[in-house]
């Protein structure tokens, strides 16, 4: 880690925030801003959480659920334990992901995962896209009808056609950027709402993606 990304980090006001607060990442105030913006969390619900490590969007919906909901973390990497937060150590798009994952279906789909970066921007930008159709793909699979998803993904030309396929099967599809995304970021977040229960991503092509973890 160099010198410069350090001191700049510790620049970050929601770095800062996330270190005064007890919070496990700064991504917990995307997950909040993009819950105030949307109204994605309820009490009572149940949530997965994809791309989990280090735990900082399972440690706000777990908070949000309350103790009559349940939030399963999904990841690679092992997560320290979360009160309330079930930990699933694997990746998206094993088949035998799904019926790990307990009791199912879902209220709610975040994924935060990112790709192993390349520094080919066009290579990125693919791969965090696949990673989002793999995601919306167990989404499919796990969802009540009316349930939302929401994914990370770095923005480019492909995006569009990601928003297509997830509009033919939620009933809203919003592009977002939350205040706490670094203004040099390429990611954004698309939020998909009212889910119809029929699924629109299309199979899976060679893997080329690379997975990686929540920044």
């Amino acid at each position: 880690m160099s010198r410069r990304f350090v001191a700049e980090r510790h620049r970050d006001p929601y770095y800062r925030a996330a270190q005064r607060e007890g919070l496990r990442s700064r991504a917990a105030f995307k997950l909040d801003y993009l819950d105030r913006r949307f109204r994605l969390v309820r009490p009572g619900a149940r949530v997965l959480d994809l791309g989990a490590a280090p735990g900082g969007w399972s440690v706000v919906a777990s908070q949000a659920v309350g103790p009559s909901g349940a939030v399963v973390a999904v990841d690679l990497r092992s997560v320290e334990p979360l009160p309330g937060v079930r930990f699933v150590r694997g990746r998206v798009g094993d088949p035998d992901l799904p019926a790990r994952l307990g009791e199912a279906p879902f209220d709610l789909v975040l994924s935060d995962l990112s790709p192993r970066i390349s520094g080919a921007y066009a290579t990125d930008h693919a791969r965090s896209v696949d990673l989002a159709r793999s995601a919306a793909r167990l989404a499919e699979q796990v969802l009540v009808p009316g349930g939302a998803y929401v994914t990370k993904v770095f923005d480019g030309e492909l995006v569009p056609g990601l928003v297509a396929e997830l509009e033919r099967g939620f009933a809203r599809v919003h592009r977002t950027k939350p205040p706490a995304s670094r203004e040099a970021s390429s990611e954004i977040y698309v939020v998909a709402q009212g889910y119809r229960g029929e699924p629109t991503v299309p199979p899976e092509r060679e893997d080329r993606r690379g997975h990686g973890s929540a920044i």
